[in-house]
């Protein structure tokens, strides 16, 4: 996590419409009149500041039984104490027993959203019918009915519920495969029980779904809180309420020791006390009581699940626009074919039913099965192999799809492990004491704290003082109290008794070197030296730590941030970071695959740039008209910006792809689009600029990834295209991200893109193959039925065709796609990708309307009906061709690949060998078609060799002039398979 925000937005559970007003008016309607639950209904939450019947309230000493205080009930409401509400709740400030917290687990139920429920198999099956491929397949299959073709209208609507069925099959097994790996990310809280009413309070971990009214739990910076809670003891805490309310800015929360009148007509979000489910923590610590669990919170009331819709993703909308296109044409095709006929030929409306057919044949049906397959099977082999958890299957897509992944540096390119460098005095000389007294304040901030939480800057000041000079130095001091860092003052605090020194307090101040020199007794000068001098060690890649003290006259009092006057600067502590050991391998390798890194960072502008060329992320010099100077801005006790991988060599380095925010502010939205696409560091950044980033480069066409673990990094994980944290990540970006990485490594990341891309490849290549295929039928049987004085084929001939070949598509779920597909983003461009299908459909109907003359040739002296003998030869010529698609259009493969084994290998051969048998089955009769005689094999044998040296011919063609939609993989087959 790096630096602890300002203000950012929270996240409940699962991911909210971004077009969704946040602020929402907390439970409308709620009656507080204390009402008796059973096991399975929800309690009745609160009205006002504080639920006047709470779960877990104490109807009587000696009942046992849970209800509603005295003296509750409608129009009631009272601001209660931290006494008051305990009380109420029958709980205390050492917890619950373990066997009253059961008793109220079974009474209550789970701490959790009220579930969605199964859908039902009926249900599912009818809802694939609003597919809006499905759905014209059912009107044509209704029209065809209307006017009689009742084989047509049976077979068409065989086809839908094959259609639905498949569908319904493949949706019910990727809803199952993402529920069970959602529930590999067990969000859980600290609560405090006992064994028994006498035994010593333990703190322990447990599932939120386990915490029950009436438990106390502790509440530390990244904290979902779990539930609707009353503020018991605080030190610093302030809450985000932003999936509540809408605000942005953080919130002081407190307990409420004594009644105050003047609280019973605020909202009860202006409650100080009161904490709600779905808010998190910012900074700080406290212990908060359990009053309100799962549907009886406010969070559950006012979302009721909207949280959990999303809009449609940009491969949604690729392909319904794609898809949309389609179903218009095909909607036309009808109305054309029988005015043609008519025209040409005088007939009516006997032809309405090939009409119908054709129509059909344009459709691909099986798009909705082929999508969920490729993406279920992607998210589980993923989550199987690499510990990676796609919580939404179209996220799985848009990773293959990212070209710009954006990401902090702490954690990711560097360790999250800063060693210390150098402590220097005011004169840039080495001096020992400053490492101690730093030691001396992240020692005792971290003693002293309610809930210590130390972070790698303090873990790295007490490793150096400890290796330096040991303990014994530090051990003669004495902890009297702490002021913990918060993002506002930017400093910690601590306050010791130093030995020898009876009646003298010292207090001992790090953190943001600005910061801290506003809290020293300095002249202007001399502060302007000191920003100077942390100005160029910040310059040359190091982070830094400013150290003061001061001495005051002991007193019994509190300390408050008001004492931090009047200091005398002691110097500087400077920290680097050690680089990742895959980081620099791995962004080679993203960039490879045209993924580019754009690093987002609250740390000066010198040591993300030091950083990054440490890493070979290049970085064009220059004058660096984007990035800032001035001293660095690091904070103390908390999680901090700042970084730098390089030693404390004074050097300089100069950037021209550095931007800070500071400039970031002055550009519209049209300008950082601009600029962000160009720049690769962004430095200063606070939660605001990292989602305005992400925006912007979404605006200007790039697919975004955001990596974020931390609270400040909510807004951008809502900002981009996919949002991606570690398993170890705070609980509410964890709970915002779209998919969870088994640790915070971009070698994971790569290998999410890679199954993504391998997904997005299979859809890609269906759709292709499919689509081109079926216009070229279309196309030859449009033009062959104005040709010949009979249809060219029956619509029942149509529909098992197409039967055959949905059969067959199932396999590019199943295959492995070309190398090329795994190097470049998969993105549906809808120019490309209808220039392919028009060309290559085009020259599938030129080898269909050969076949007439093969036919005629063939057909010119032989006995029987040539009629049926026409429709035989083309429907085994159909399908013949289908299947030569399916192997040679899988466009960027090389001849090894091509001649590689696999499903779609498989399928093809069995599209073919029903294309040749099947009309000397007893079903050829059936279906209107004879034997062919012998000759007819051999012209069409003549007519598919040339047809697959076209199709060869054609797709070399397109690779050499389009290679950005189908360039050479060759480079990558090894890569390709080791995958």
């Amino acid at each position: 996590m790096n630096s602890v925000p300002e203000g950012s937005a929270a996240a409940g559970p699962g991911r909210a419409d971004p077009g969704a007003s946040a602020s929402v008016t907390p439970f409308p309607g709620v009656d507080v009149s204390a009402t008796e639950s059973g096991p399975g209904s929800v309690p009745e939450s609160v009205s006002g500041a504080v639920p006047e019947s709470v779960p877990g309230a104490v109807g009587g000493a000696d009942s046992g039984a849970l209800g509603p205080p005295a003296g509750a009930g409608p129009g009631a409401p009272q601001v209660k104490t931290s006494l008051e509400i305990l009380r109420s709740l029958d709980s205390g400030p050492r917890g619950l027993v373990e066997a009253r917290a059961e008793e109220r687990l079974a009474r209550f139920g789970e701490n959790v959203l009220p579930a969605w429920r199964p859908v039902p198999w009926p249900r599912r099956f009818v809802r694939s019918l609003r597919d809006p491929f499905t759905s014209v397949l059912l009107c044509l299959g209704l029209v065809s009915a209307v006017v009689s073709a009742w084989g047509t209208a049976c077979v068409i609507l065989a086809l839908v519920a094959v259609s639905c069925l498949l569908r319904s099959a493949e949706e019910h097994r990727a809803d199952r495969s993402t529920a069970d790996l959602r529930d590999l990310v067990a969000t859980t809280a600290t609560v405090v029980r006992r064994v028994s009413p006498d035994a010593v309070p333990l703190e322990r971990e447990v599932p939120v779904a386990d915490l029950v009214p009436g438990d106390v739990i502790r509440l530390g910076p990244g904290d979902l809180v779990p539930a609707d809670v009353q503020v018991l003891r605080a030190g610093g805490l302030t809450v985000h309420q932003s999936a509540l309310t809408g605000e942005s800015a953080p919130v002081a929360k407190h307990p409420l020791d004594t009644p105050d009148p003047a609280l019973a007509s605020a909202g009860p979000f202006a409650q100080p006390q009161l904490c709600f489910q779905g808010s998190s923590v910012t900074s700080g610590s406290g212990t908060a009581v359990i009053v309100a669990t799962g549907g009886a919170t406010r969070f559950a009331a006012a979302h009721d699940g909207r949280a959990r819709q999303r809009g449609a993703s940009a491969f949604d909308r690729s392909v319904q626009g794609i898809s949309w296109t389609l179903i218009r044409f095909m909607l036309l095709t009808p109305p054309l074919v029988l005015m043609a006929n008519a025209a040409l030929r005088g007939r009516g409306l006997e032809t309405l039913p090939f009409a119908v057919a054709v129509a059909v044949g344009l459709t691909p049906e099986m798009l909705p099965v082929i999508v969920t397959t490729a993406l279920a099977r992607g998210a589980a082999r993923l989550a199987r192999t690499s510990g990676v958890i796609v919580k939404r299957l179209p996220a799985l897509h848009d990773l293959g799809a990212v070209d710009v992944l954006c990401l902090d540096k702490t954690g990711t390119l560097t360790e999250d492990r800063p060693v210390v460098a150098a402590a220097v005095d005011g004169a840039d000389r080495p001096d020992p004491e400053v490492l101690r007294w730093a030691a001396l304040s992240a020692l005792w901030t971290l003693q002293l704290a309610e809930l210590p939480a130390p972070d790698a800057l303090d873990e790295a000041v007490l490793d150096a003082a400890e290796e330096a000079e040991g303990w014994g130095a530090c051990a003669a001091y004495e902890g009297v109290a702490a002021l913990p860092f918060d993002p506002v003052r930017r400093v910690a605090t601590a306050v010791v008794r130093r030995p020898g020194r009876l009646g003298v307090h010292t207090l001992v101040t790090k953190g943001a070197v600005e910061a801290v020199l506003e809290r020293c007794a300095l002249d202007g000068d001399e502060r302007e030296r000191l920003l100077a001098l942390a100005d160029r060690k910040a310059e040359s890649g190091l982070r830094l730590l400013a150290v003061a003290r001061a001495d005051r006259p002991a007193r019994p009092g509190v300390y408050t941030p008001a004492d931090e006057r009047g200091l005398a600067f002691v110097g500087l502590v400077a920290l680097r970071d050690v680089p990742a050991p895959s980081a620099a391998e791995a962004l080679g390798v993203l960039a490879r695959r045209g993924v580019t890194v754009k690093v987002l960072t609250g740390d000066h502008p010198g040591t993300a740039a030091r950083a990054c060329a440490d890493l070979g992320l290049g970085l064009r010099t220059g004058t660096g008209t984007g990035a800032g100077s001035g001293a660095d801005t690091l904070a103390g006790s908390g999680s901090k910006p700042g970084a730098g991988s390089g030693a404390d060599t004074g050097a300089t380095i100069e950037y021209g792809d550095v931007v800070t925010a500071e400039l970031v502010d002055t550009l519209s939205d049209a300008e950082l689009a601009r600029v962000a696409d160009r720049a690769t560091v962004f430095a200063r950044c606070t939660p605001e600029h990292k989602a305005r980033i992400v925006s912007a480069l979404r605006a200007a066409g790039h697919t975004t990834g955001f990596l974020g673990d931390g609270v400040n990094d909510l807004p951008a994980l809502h900002a981009a295209d996919v949002g991606i944290c570690p398993r170890n990540a705070v609980d509410v970006a964890r709970e915002a991200a779209d998919v969870v990485l088994a640790e915070k490594d971009l070698t994971a990341i790569d290998r999410a893109v890679l199954a993504g891309r391998h997904s997005s490849g299979n859809i890609a290549t269906y759709l292709r193959i499919t689509l081109s295929s079926n216009l070229g039928n279309v196309i030859a049987m449009l033009t062959a039925g104005l040709m010949l004085p009979f249809l060219p084929m029956l619509p029942a001939q149509v529909l098992v065709q197409n039967l055959c070949f949905d059969a067959a598509q199932l396999a590019f779920a199943f295959d492995r796609p070309a190398a090329s597909a795994l190097r470049r983003p998969a993105v549906l461009r809808s120019r490309d990708f209808l220039r392919f299908i028009t060309g290559f459909g085009l020259l599938n109907a030129a080898a269909d309307l050969a076949t007439f003359g093969v036919l005629a040739l063939a057909l010119h002296n032989a006995a029987g009906d040539g009629e049926a003998a026409f429709h035989a030869g083309w429907f085994t010529e159909n399908l013949l061709t289908q299947a030569l698609v399916m192997v040679l259009l899988r466009t960027g493969r090389s001849a090894a690949e091509r001649r590689a084994g696999g499903p779609l290998r498989a399928a093809a051969a069995g599209l073919a060998v029903v294309g040749v048998l099947l009309p000397l089955t007893p079903v050829g009769p059936l279906l209107g078609m004879s034997a062919l005689p012998p000759l007819y094999y051999l012209l069409l044998g003549s007519v598919l060799g040339l047809y697959a040296v076209g199709l060869t011919a054609a797709r070399r063609r397109y690779e050499r002039r389009h290679p950005a939609g189908a360039e050479s993989g060759r480079g990558l087959e090894k890569a390709h398979g080791e995958r």
